[in-house]
């Protein structure tokens, strides 16, 4: 087996600054657009400033009052902190439900910290770096499904020197890591825990076939050689976020899709349009395309053009085939939000989290009919990309072949990046998570930072200039942004928006817009917005995928967490602070709403033995699904 190492970057860096070393954006804007942007930055911050957190720059006047709303929090905020455990507000307790690792059926021994397992016991365990999640229920069942989103090199080849696969077992053992795990889930004497052996319980991995529908099916820049047909795939990796729809299935969304395909030839030059994609680079060291000729991209130039979509997943039916829905575009995609407009259309809000990129809608074709659903109505409708205006209104653009230029809806939908670049649409601060209002119509996602913003343009050569939306040059703490459309109506093709929250450090920024907004103090302050989930009451859930280093810039702000907000009254209190070096990501809710189910992705993830959670001692640290509840038995969600 050739040397992975020679074709690897830096293991710790972040799937962003991968696709930084990879494909380096020019350091300047050309002459004329500096010129423009400083103008335009330097009235628009300096009315800003001059007005400090007023209503133009984040619409506080829409908050009411705390004096005129009943304040929807029953905790007291908690303290920033770099423990290794869960922190939770008193009253409150928590429990390990899943970990990486964790065996699915009987006949499967349990998790080695010595050797961090093998292909095949992987391949029947809970896979690794849990992300989003959803929790379905069918009479008695509990079923639950959650993305497994990549693996730290460093921790499940921990037992090897090189901290890399060294043979083909650890190479398919880090493939079954990857993809989605199905599990049916009990409680009982108030403790949650697997169901082994049940029916429901299911891995997808990069190697389950899986139905490409929708515009692309068929087309040629999605034919191979194993698949000339160009209608069925092998896997699904890098699931980030996730949706549900009204008729029960799981909507799992491929993010960094780019990092796994290789180029062991040289000479072979992929071009500009995977440029866009940050594909043709080095690879993160998995080694895949040294088992499969899927992943090298001089054998199989197509192959990627078959991955970065969001896939339909049925979880009762552990028989049926995953489908690649390719109408909903291919991106990085987060997560998938749907709701249904006052027409009956599926309504699917979609963010590509990469520095400069969009915000997307779909808008099916045809209505929902909830007695007799077509479980195919995302493979027909129309994609929007947003565009926010300094004013605070803002319009979705259609991505047709009349807009964008292009020849025909399968080639949007695979270049879906260069259609948003094509109608001139918003360049955003890596739109993350987006949740809708189930008390209102309306819509937030996390805009969770941009260091290139009012520096460099994306990948696609956009300029990335400070507006309204992304008001700060070289974001480094995020915000979340909200909008309204038009009559209340999802399919409508205008809005008007503000920003709930512009997160920051008031702490080390006594003034100004690194400060954060007026809703922003000492003791919630937070950065990095990633996760967001609105409960059941209105209640805005915060997760957060930002810098621990509780120093410089960040300090106070301790190790990544959760908080919740009141839409109402603009007030945000901490709920959680999780383990050292991990990420809060993905959140649901038992069907009594008693239990809230959050991913802790990646704790120790620099594998230098900063953390050993959730077993303790001198374990490996394992990526972990927990299980909240309050101590008196209430509601939490």
């Amino acid at each position: 087996m050739g040397s992975i190492a020679e074709n690897t970057l830096d293991n710790d860096l972040s799937f962003d600054e991968f696709d930084e070393e990879n494909f380096p954006r020019p350091n300047d804007n050309d002459f004329d657009s500096v010129i423009e942007s400083a103008i335009s930055r330097r009235g628009f911050l300096g009315a800003s400033l001059i007005m400090g957190t007023s209503a133009f720059l984040l619409g506080t006047s829409s908050f009411v009052s705390k004096a005129q709303a009943k304040s929807t929090f029953d905790f007291e905020g908690i303290a920033a902190n770099t423990l290794d455990t869960i922190t939770l507000p008193e009253g409150y307790q928590w429990q390990t439900v899943v970990k990486w690792g964790d065996p699915l059926w009987s006949n499967v021994p349990d998790f080695d910290h010595e050797t961090r397992g093998n292909a095949t016991s992987q391949e029947k365990s809970f896979g690794d770096n849990n992300d989003g999640m959803a929790l379905f229920h069918k009479d008695d069942k509990n079923i639950f499904v959650c993305n497994n989103e990549y693996t730290n090199l460093k921790l499940i080849f921990g037992n090897r020197a090189s901290n890399l696969p060294e043979n083909d077992d650890d190479i398919l053992k880090g493939m079954n890591a990857h993809g989605i795990s199905v599990v049916e889930l009990k409680e009982e004497a108030g403790k949650w825990e697997i169901v082994k052996d049940s029916p429901y319980n299911r891995r997808i991995t990069p190697t389950t076939p899986i139905e490409l529908t929708g515009p692309v099916r068929g087309h040629d820049l999605v034919k191979t050689s194993a698949d000339p047909e160009g209608t069925t795939t092998l896997g699904t990796w890098n699931n980030c976020g996730n949706g549900r729809t009204p008729w029960g299935t799981y909507l799992a969304c491929e993010e960094n899709f780019n990092a796994y395909y290789a180029r062991p030839n040289e000479d072979y030059k992929p071009g500009d349009a995977f440029a866009r994609y940050g594909i043709g680079g080095k690879t993160r060291g998995l080694g895949w395309e040294q088992l499969d000729s899927r992943f090298d991209l001089g054998k199989e130039p197509n192959e990627s053009n078959r991955a970065g979509y969001v896939v339909e997943i049925d979880p009762m039916d552990p028989e049926a085939t995953p489908k690649k829905r390719t109408a909903l575009g291919r991106f990085k995609h987060e997560n998938a939000e749907v709701v249904i407009s006052k027409n009956g259309e599926i309504v699917v809000y979609l963010g590509d989290d990469e520095r400069g990129e969009y915000l997307y809608k779909f808008v099916s074709a045809s209505k929902y009919d909830a007695k007799n659903p077509n479980h195919d109505i995302l493979d027909e409708g129309t994609l929007y990309v947003a565009k926010f205006n300094d004013d605070l209104s803002g319009e979705w653009l259609a991505l047709t072949p009349e807009t964008t230029g292009m020849e025909n809806q399968a080639e949007i939908c695979v270049y879906t990046r260069q259609a948003a670049s094509a109608v001139k649409a918003t360049t955003m601060d890596r739109p993350e998570w987006v949740s809708s209002n189930p008390k209102k119509a309306e819509v937030y996602c996390a805009l969770t930072n941009n260091k290139n913003r009012g520096i460099k343009p994306n990948k696609g050569g956009d300029e990335t200039p400070v507006n309204a939306a992304n008001p700060r040059e070289a974001n480094k703490y995020g915000q979340i942004i909200r909008w309204v459309p038009e009559n209340g109506d999802h399919a409508a093709l205008t809005f008007s928006w503000n920003l709930f929250v512009l997160a920051g450090n008031p702490v080390v920024n006594k003034t100004g817009l690194q400060a954060g907004s007026e809703n922003i103090n000492a003791g919630n302050m937070f950065n990095s917005p990633d996760g967001i989930a609105f409960d059941t009451k209105g209640r805005l859930w915060i997760q957060t995928d930002g810098k621990y280093s509780n120093e410089g810039d960040f300090e106070g702000m301790g190790n990544n967490q959760m908080l919740v907000g009141d839409t109402q009254t603009g007030e945000i209190r901490r709920f959680l602070v999780g383990p050292r070096e991990a990420e809060i990501t993905g959140a649901t809710w038992s069907k009594d709403l008693k239990t809230m189910f959050v991913g802790i992705q990646h704790p120790g993830e620099k594998g230098q033995g900063e953390s050993h959670f959730p077993d303790g001692g001198n374990s490996v640290p394992r990526s972990s699904v927990i299980a909240i509840n309050r101590k008196d038995g209430a509601t939490i969600g």
